[in-house]
């Protein structure tokens, strides 16, 4: 689930980085253009904030994933002790 989260993470950094883009050129500015310049680059800004909260996310369940898997590690060896 960890991978899912990190395409998911770069997919929205790509939109955020693409909305601030959109933000320095001309094509914000014409007229009947959707939004204005603040809007393109509250929208990058929000994209990127939600796109780190999820890379944070994948973060820990790949942390969780290892540490469960080591867990259950130790069981196994701990048993073939026995």
């Amino acid at each position: 689930m960890g991978r899912n989260l990190y395409i998911l993470a770069a997919t929205l950094a790509l939109f955020a980085l693409i909305s601030c883009g959109i933000s320095f050129t001309n094509i914000a500015q014409q007229p009947g253009s959707p939004g204005d310049v603040s809007l393109w680059r509250t929208m990058g800004l929000g994209l990127f904030v939600v796109g780190l909260l999820v890379a944070l996310a994948g973060i820990l369940s790949t942390l969780f994933e290892q540490a469960e898997r080591r867990d259950e590690e130790a069981r196994r060896a701990k048993r073939r002790r026995r």
